[in-house]
């Protein structure tokens, strides 16, 4: 039986200190084996680490959202760099580029993303790519990086087909979450549908993006049953196959094939 592995997570958020080494320790003997927890600032890149070392099941991606870019610094880089050689590290991210919210401001942002780019050359680890309403910069910016690129994951993808072939062309896997399930998810319906099966991966981004039935509450890699059941029902194909396939891609995509 293969188990279901969550791409993206933030146990490290204050929504888990109640329950976190419980819901934690419990996720395995619940379908769920192998979960990657994302760095998204400095001082969450410190406990997703601390996460990993203390859950053998637990892996860490260390890097800086664009929207807590503001205040980085040089030194911070060389910290990443020295903190990417432990051994649970799996990759850079979540890094790019965010113009919801739109600060700091874009040059800002689109300096750091860059400069976070080259520091997944520079230690060849994959990239977690977050990309938020700037779908034009972030794939310039991407294709400007191909020569050196990494390979990585488009965290929580949202955005048409016509992007996602740009990415898929790349070699890059679409992260899909409970969005998936959600009433005006047409988009990314229309882009799991036309995305090859090989180049997919499950996430939850908790605690949010909770998928229906639980949308709104708090999310756990527990629910990716039901993100697993929608995307095997766009595929038409056997949950099992969905629960397979992804976590091949995830292991794939992390570098853990030959690690159980």
């Amino acid at each position: 039986m293969h188990q279901i592995f969550d791409t993206h997570a933030h146990y490290d958020d204050e929504a888990f200190d109640g329950d976190r080494d419980e819901l934690i320790k419990s996720l395995p003997e619940q379908g769920i084996g192998t979960v990657v927890n994302i760095g998204a600032s400095m001082e969450s890149c410190k406990s997703t680490l601390k996460l990993a070392e203390q859950y053998p099941h637990i892996y860490a991606a260390i890097g800086v959202h664009p929207n807590e870019t503001g205040e980085l610094t040089e030194q911070d880089m060389e910290w990443l760099k020295a903190a990417s050689a432990g051994k649970k590290v799996v990759a850079i991210g979540e890094i790019g580029l965010d113009y919801y919210w739109d600060e700091p401001e874009r040059e800002i942002q689109k300096n750091w993303f860059e400069r976070q780019l080259s520091l997944a050359s520079e230690v060849d680890l994959p990239v977690v790519i977050h990309s938020r309403d700037a779908a034009k910069d972030t794939l310039d910016i991407m294709k400007a990086w191909q020569k050196e690129s990494t390979g990585g994951v488009i965290h929580c993808f949202s955005y048409g087909t016509e992007i996602a072939r740009e990415y898929l062309n790349m070699g890059y896997y679409l992260g899909i979450g409970g969005v998936l399930t959600f009433k005006n998810a047409r988009k990314l319906i229309e882009t799991a549908e036309y995305a090859p099966l090989s180049q997919l991966v499950l996430e939850t981004d908790c605690p949010y993006l909770a998928p229906v039935p639980n949308r709104g509450k708090r999310n756990s890699s527990l629910n990716l049953t039901y993100v697993v059941k929608a995307l095997a029902e766009i595929k038409g194909l056997p949950e099992e196959t969905i629960i397979e396939e992804t976590e091949k891609n995830a292991r794939r995509l992390y570098r853990l094939s030959g690690q159980e």
